[in-house]
C-alpha cells in the first residue's frame, strides 16, 4: 500500500509511520519540521495515495491552546488545503483526525461529567467547541462531508487524550512520566488536578483507526476507553507502579487547565475494535520504555 501520512514527524504522525513501515507499505511523509510545508504540497501535487492519513496541524499542549490561539487557528488554512487537494486529484481513501476539543463545551464545564457520545456534536446545530483549535477541527468535519460529496471516502476520528512515552513534554501524561522517572521532589500539576481527561495508549489508538477504515466505519467515531481519570489521580498511579512519591505535590493553579471533564462514550468505537492496554499496563510500559531510551 501507498500511504501518505502528514505531519509525520509529530508524536501520532511518527507512530503511525512506524505502523505502516513495519508491514511493508511505502510511506510518504511530509512535515514542516523538514521545511516542507503540506500546503504547498496539496497546492502543487497530483500524486494519488492508497490511503492518506492527514495530522499535519499546530499543536503544543494547552499552553499553545489558550495562549496562541491565532497560531493554532492555521490548522483552518491546512485543512482547507488537504480537502482541495483530496477532491482535486480524487483520492480514494483518507483520514481525518478531529479533536475531543470539537465537542461543545457546555458539556465539559465544572459539575458536569456527560461522556461525549459521537451524536453530540450536530453539524447543522453547531454548538461552539474548545477554542481556535475545537474551531479548526469542527470546520475540518465540516469540511469532510463535502469531499465526501465529491466521491473521497473521509474516515473522521476523535481522539481523546493519546499518550506514549515518546509525546512532547508539553502535554500531560509525558511530563508527568518524566517527573516520575526523575523522582522530583516536587511535583507539579497544573490547576487544581481535578480536571478529567481519557488516556488511551497510542498504539491502541492506531490499531483502532485502521480497524475502522478496514471495516469502513461510517461516520466520526470516538478512540478512547471511556475512563475518567483526573490529573491527581495519573499522578498517584505513577507514584504507586513507580514506587517513588515526591515530597511534595504542587498544585499550580495560574497555569492553563482546559476543560473540567472530558472523556468519551466509548460505545461506537468498542463495537470496532477494543483497546488492549489499560492505563496502569501503559503506565508500567511507558515507564521502561522512557527509562531506556535516556
Amino acid at each position: 500500500m501507498n500511504v501518505l501520512v502528514t505531519g509525520h514527524l509529530g508524536f501520532v504522525g511518527r507512530n503511525f509511520t512506524s505502523y505502516f513501515t513495519s508491514r511493508g507499505h511505502t510511506v510518504k511523509g511530509i512535515d514542516i519540521k523538514e521545511g516542507n510545508d503540506c500546503r504547498d504540497f496539496f497546492r502543487k501535487s497530483s500524486e494519488k495515495f492508497d490511503l492518506t492519513v492527514h495530522l499535519a496541524a499546530i499543536v503544543g499542549g494547552r499552553e499553545t491552546i489558550e495562549k496562541e490561539p491565532l497560531s493554532v487557528a492555521t490548522d483552518l488554512s491546512i485543512d482547507a488545503e488537504f480537502f482541495n487537494w483530496a477532491v482535486r486529484t480524487s483520492q480514494e481513501r483518507v483520514v481525518y483526525y478531529s479533536s475531543s476539543a470539537a465537542y461543545p463545551i457546555r458539556h465539559q464545564s465544572s459539575g458536569k461529567r456527560v461522556k461525549m457520545s459521537e451524536d453530540l456534536i450536530d453539524l447543522n446545530q453547531v454548538e461552539n467547541p474548545d477554542l481556535t483549535y475545537g474551531w479548526a477541527k469542527l470546520t475540518g468535519e465540516f469540511l469532510a462531508q463535502f469531499a465526501e460529496r465529491q466521491g473521497v471516502r473521509v474516515h473522521v476520528f476523535r481522539p481523546f487524550s493519546g499518550f506514549g512515552s515518546d509525546q512532547d513534554l508539553s502535554y500531560p501524561f509525558p511530563s508527568f512520566l518524566d517527573r516520575t522517572h526523575r523522582k522530583v521532589d516536587d511535583f507539579q500539576i497544573w490547576g487544581n488536578g481535578e480536571q478529567v481527561r481519557d488516556f488511551i495508549h497510542i498504539d491502541d489508538v492506531i490499531e483502532g483507526t485502521m480497524k475502522a477504515v478496514e471495516l469502513d466505519y461510517k461516520g466520526p467515531l470516538n478512540l478512547g476507553w471511556g475512563r475518567p481519570t483526573s490529573f491527581n489521580d495519573l499522578a498517584e498511579t505513577m507514584f504507586t507502579i513507580s514506587g517513588y512519591r515526591p515530597t511534595t505535590v504542587t498544585r499550580l493553579i495560574d497555569k492553563p487547565a482546559g476543560v473540567a471533564f472530558r472523556c468519551c462514550d466509548p460505545t461506537e468505537f468498542f463495537k470496532v475494535y477494543k483497546p488492549k492496554f489499560s492505563l496502569e499496563e501503559s503506565i508500567s510500559r511507558c515507564l521502561a520504555e522512557y527509562g531506556a531510551k535516556l
